[in-house]
């Protein structure tokens, strides 16, 4: 038992656990919208899309956070501007916007001299985070998860259906870019312990797993946030058994959680059906 205890014993695993459990939570609120919205490539778009703005604010010596939310704002803005002025469909616009400001954040890292480390970038570096860090993402988190637990019923009908939102009075085009705010400060705020590429994951599994087990959206939110959780802080437990990275561990647990979700519901269909 002691050495199951081990890493709780540790300062920077406690540390790891925490920022891992702070960014889950808004992660998880988030992905039951983006599930419902079928927004999962805008999640991947934007997560990719801040690498050029981590470049430049390093560049020019701001915080890196400020340069990723607005290299991300960008994406989602140019997206929607391009969608709405072209023939071109949402999924290929996300798709030719991403991949063109992820390269042009790897060819601008190709050209500054920099004693930090892509892979830091790309895939996180949970096990080194410091102070500042926990107070920069827990702000962050509580913030994002605060105003999604206030708006909820308002962004719910509008995912659920734009059309009645509108006749509602509700502001659907604040609603809408609000979202996409929120989007990008969750994705800043995971920047520094999941990195880029898998903080989409954060994002898409919870809701996911939820959308399988539940039947209302106030459930489908809790369940997500406990998956969320639950995931984050075991996934870094168990990468100090495993010597494993722990974000990738993160992801292991989640897809572990949604491919039990998957057959469970399978089952209890054929039940029914039986």
């Amino acid at each position: 038992m002691e050495e199951l205890m081990l890493p709780f014993s540790l300062p920077f695993m406690r540390d790891a656990m925490l920022i891992a459990a702070l960014i889950a939570v808004p992660a998880a609120l988030l992905s039951c919208f983006l599930v419902l919205k079928g927004w999962s490539l805008m999640g991947d778009a934007i997560s990719h899309a801040v690498l050029p703005g981590v470049v430049g604010a390093y560049i020019i010596g701001i915080p890196i956070g400020i340069g990723a939310f607005v290299a991300g704002m960008i994406c989602a803005l140019g997206t929607g501007y391009l969608q709405e002025n072209s023939r071109v469909k949402q999924d290929t616009v996300m798709g030719v916007v991403f991949s063109g400001m992820f390269g042009l954040g790897v060819v601008m890292y190709t050209k500054i001299t920099t004693d930090a480390h892509l892979d830091h970038i790309l895939f996180g570096d949970i096990l080194g985070i410091g102070p500042a860090d926990l107070i920069e993402t827990g702000v962050i988190a509580g913030v994002v998860a605060l105003l999604i637990l206030l708006k909820w019923r308002d962004l719910t009908l509008h995912a659920f259906d734009p059309a009645q939102a509108r006749a509602a009075g509700l502001p659907v085009r604040l609603l809408h870019y609000g979202l996409l705010v929120l989007l990008s400060l969750t994705i800043v705020a995971s920047l520094k312990a999941v990195g880029i590429i898998l903080a989409i994951a954060l994002m898409i599994a919870p809701g996911a797993t939820a959308f399988l087990v539940t039947r209302r959206f106030g459930a489908m939110m809790a369940v997500a946030v406990a998956v969320a959780v639950a995931a984050a802080v075991t996934g870094v437990w168990l990468s100090f058994f495993l010597d494993s990275a722990p974000a990738p561990t993160i992801v292991l647990l989640m897809t572990a959680a949604f491919i039990a979700a998957f057959v469970a519901a399978s089952v209890r269909a054929r039940r029914t059906d039986a």
